[in-house]
């Protein structure tokens, strides 16, 4: 089946859990208690195990696995610092909010917007190495879709009246891995190449759950049932990769 067709299966899954996010903003917390689950889940149980293979390349002494690691986290965080910094989490849930909140907004929603660019790009190769990694892609890809859309779009409504904005976001949102997808199809990554930009990845997408979003759900909310959601959704996360594996 065509990657691009699927890609854009995809996008509908991601914009299902970016409405999900604006239906249910009184069990935000909830929502959000479930993405940072399903992140952890994709990084514990998916990416990380991808790199274990290829810890013998080497970056300054030391394994470049984990390097990659360090700077995905540090330059999310200090990109984002330099463009507006990051404010105290319960002051996102006051009724007055600065310029500098919609810039961390946006940031971090173009920040999951790239990586689904990249999720694209995946799909894409895969389809170029067999049919059958195409599709365990996809279907990886499908589930975790939703929980981009739940990111994409908790990352612009926390500051207010933002649900026009976030549904704009998702409409680009399903064009950019579209053209991830495209792109995929046309380039060869080494094996070595895609084990570092898997690293880098998952210290970018721990530095998104635990900077931003775990914070946002247990602020001014019982923990009880947040700290259940997260584990639901590493549960969930669980599943998908032990099923798909």
């Amino acid at each position: 089946m065509n990657a691009l067709l699927l890609a854009a299966l995809t996008s509908i899954s991601t914009s299902l859990g970016g409405l999900f996010t604006l239906r249910t903003k009184d069990r935000f917390h909830l929502v959000l208690g479930l993405s940072a689950g399903l992140l952890l889940g994709l990084v514990a149980f998916d990416l990380n195990p991808q790199t274990y293979s290829h810890l013998n390349i080497i970056w300054g002494g030391l394994p470049a696995v984990p390097v990659a690691f360090c700077l995905g986290f540090l330059i999310l965080h200090f990109i984002e610092k330099w463009v507006g910094g990051h404010e105290g989490h319960s002051h996102h849930y006051e009724d007055d909010h600065t310029h500098a909140d919609h810039v961390a907004g946006v940031f971090g929603a173009v920040a999951m917007a790239g990586h689904v660019f990249m999720d694209g790009v995946a799909l894409g190769v895969a389809f170029h190495v067999s049919h059958a990694l195409g599709m365990a892609v996809f279907f990886a890809l499908l589930v975790h879709a939703f929980s981009d859309g739940l990111n994409t779009v908790a990352m612009l409504v926390r500051a207010g009246s933002w649900s026009q904005k976030a549904i704009s976001l998702l409409a680009i949102d399903a064009l950019v891995r579209i053209s991830g997808a495209a792109i995929g199809n046309s380039i060869h990554l080494s094996q070595d190449s895609v084990a570092i930009y898997l690293a880098f990845f998952s210290g970018f997408v721990i530095y998104i759950a635990t900077s931003h979003i775990l914070p946002e759900a247990h602020a001014n909310h019982p923990s009880r049932f947040t700290m259940g959601a997260t584990a639901l959704g590493v549960a969930i996360m669980w599943v998908v990769v032990r099923t798909l594996g």
